[in-house]
């Protein structure tokens, strides 16, 4: 053991000029990488921190110059993880959480994004651009409630920007902030007297409130301006409907299907108003249509069950009663429709169960514009 140990002491002096001479040469690599990076020769510093990192792994500062470096060339899926692992090694590396927000937000992983930006917010709480970014991230993941106070803080920062304006607007409207929606609307007003998005959103914030006919007025200024805006001739076409203007809601409904021919829900109103007109086969024409697209709204499938219902498909329409139940069981006019239909098919007991959750359930105030438009994400609506 002796002569092992002393073996070991021999070696120590040569091992130390060695691992002097691995350091200068990381540190001649990296004072290289970062004369690249300096001089814009992006590609060259990418393969020269690559290097560094060959040689120290676990090099933070090395690690996230790459992550730069690899952001600066738009390559922001190879940024993240080079990001990330700088993260792990120094977690309060100055500027990197913003670094890695941003690079998150560009490869728009947004919901992803608002953790790193939160911290990014918490390092330096003045960093106007943390908290632009965290707004646009909350309002692109649907969190619209969060999102608010961020985007009306950009919009103090840049308060001509009717784009960001138009996000904080389309916030409030859909975290249920109605008179913050309809204040905006009146500044975007100012800028721009055409806007057709400020009017359906002054619209649909004004239907929430109560205002059909208010709504329906600001949807026809809206239509005037823009008559090709997507979901324009649909908005103004449901409030119609609402309002029992059938004639004229059709024709509305025609309209956005010129502009969309598949629009699902356009086409369930049109068979709704057929249903309602008795014409049986051209409600079954139109459902049949919106039936065939992925995610069939409640309402097209309530409405096929009607149909075969009246022309005696009974399986089918009993199908889909349950089905309309089970997409929104709060909701008692499928549960009334399904009690009927059992009572046509004899079978009073379940029939009577029906009914009986008919008069527990209140009558639904699911009738708001702004949860009918298609362009709302689903995570929006309450």
């Amino acid at each position: 053991m002796r002569r092992f140990i002393g073996y070991l002491l021999l070696l120590a002096p040569l091992a130390c000029p060695l691992l002097h001479a691995q350091a200068a040469a990381v540190q001649s690599q990296t004072e290289r990488a970062g004369a690249l990076e300096r001089a814009g020769k992006y590609s060259e510093a990418e393969a020269a921190w690559l290097d560094v990192l060959a040689a120290a792994p676990n090099d933070a500062a090395a690690n996230a110059h790459l992550g730069l470096v690899y952001a600066l060339e738009g390559k922001y899926s190879e940024a993240v993880p080079a990001y990330r692992k700088a993260l792990e090694l120094r977690p309060g590396l100055p500027g990197l959480a913003m670094d890695l927000g941003l690079a998150l937000f560009k490869e728009d992983h947004l919901a992803e994004a608002i953790a790193p930006l939160k911290q990014a917010e918490t390092e330096d709480p003045k960093d106007a651009r943390a908290k632009l970014l965290l707004g646009m991230c909350y309002y692109g993941a649907g969190q619209y409630g969060s999102a608010v106070p961020y985007l009306r803080a950009g919009v103090d920062q840049a308060p001509k920007n009717l784009d960001l304006r138009l996000a904080l607007a389309q916030s409030c409207l859909w975290a249920s902030e109605y008179t913050c929606a309809l204040e905006e609307y009146r500044v975007i007003l100012q800028q721009d007297p055409n806007s057709a998005e400020a009017d359906m959103i002054a619209g649909q914030a004004l239907d929430a409130k109560g205002d059909t006919p208010g709504a329906i007025t600001q949807f026809r200024a809206a239509e005037k301006a823009a008559p090709n805006t997507p979901e324009v001739h649909f908005g103004l076409g449901y409030l119609l409907w609402k309002q029992g203007q059938f004639a004229e809601a059709e024709q509305e409904f025609k309209a956005e299907l010129n502009l969309e021919p598949n629009h699902p829900l356009a086409l369930t109103y049109l068979g709704d108003i057929a249903i309602k007109n008795n014409d049986w086969a051209g409600a079954r024409a139109e459902l049949q249509r919106t039936m065939a697209q992925p995610n069939a709204s409640r309402e097209a499938v309530l409405d096929m069950g009607i149909v075969d219902a009246q022309e005696q498909h009974y399986p089918e329409a009993e199908a889909e009663f349950k089905r309309a139940i089970a997409m929104d069981p709060a909701n008692p006019d499928a549960h009334w429709r399904l009690a009927r239909l059992l009572q046509t098919m004899g079978d009073k007991s379940e029939a009577s169960a029906e009914l009986a959750k008919v008069r527990q359930l209140h009558e639904s105030k699911d009738q708001r514009l702004v949860q009918q438009m298609s362009h709302q994400p689903a995570s929006s609506q309450p």
